[in-house]
């Protein structure tokens, strides 16, 4: 199966908005307790997460997983800091990308794949607001032309 294939659970859409993506890595992620329960049920929220590389280990910051209802005194803490896993070659190349200005590691999907929950990170450059804007215009005009075509194909 490829990578960002599985069936998804919870997908960053402002990282596209905010971002430049240059290159994705699909990274396993280490859970406790009844944080796969959770996921399975779709109570995730990767809006305002983000992943950082400390001792050569990449960790994922910010990631939401609410609590499992059926979970007893043993629940997790829903905004821990989870460690992802990669390979060590993936890693000392995100090290010298995520060094030069401007660039860092925004998880993109939360998905399963053969039973597992895999993270698909993107190694990101910031857009400033002009690129935004042009991006929206882009996507606009994309659309107009599409609705234009269906248009004229009923015809």
């Amino acid at each position: 199966m490829p990578k960002g294939e599985g069936k998804m659970i919870a997908q960053n859409k402002k990282a596209n908005h905010d971002y430049f993506i240059e290159e994705t890595y699909e990274a396993g992620i280490v859970l406790q307790g009844t944080e796969i329960k959770a996921i399975r049920g779709g109570r995730v929220n990767l809006k305002e997460s983000y992943a950082r590389i400390h001792n050569g280990e990449v960790f994922l910051y910010g990631m939401h997983i609410s609590p499992y209802e059926q979970g007893n005194r043993y629940n997790h803490e829903p905004l821990r800091t989870r460690k992802l896993l990669l390979h060590n070659k993936q890693i000392a190349k995100l090290i010298g990308d995520t060094k030069e200005v401007g660039y860092s590691l925004v998880p993109l999907k939360l998905y399963l794949k053969n039973g597992f929950a895999k993270v698909l990170i993107g190694l990101g450059k910031g857009k400033k607001n002009y690129d935004k804007r042009e991006t929206l215009k882009k996507k606009e005009a994309n659309r107009n032309i599409e609705r234009a075509l269906r248009e004229r194909q009923k015809m």
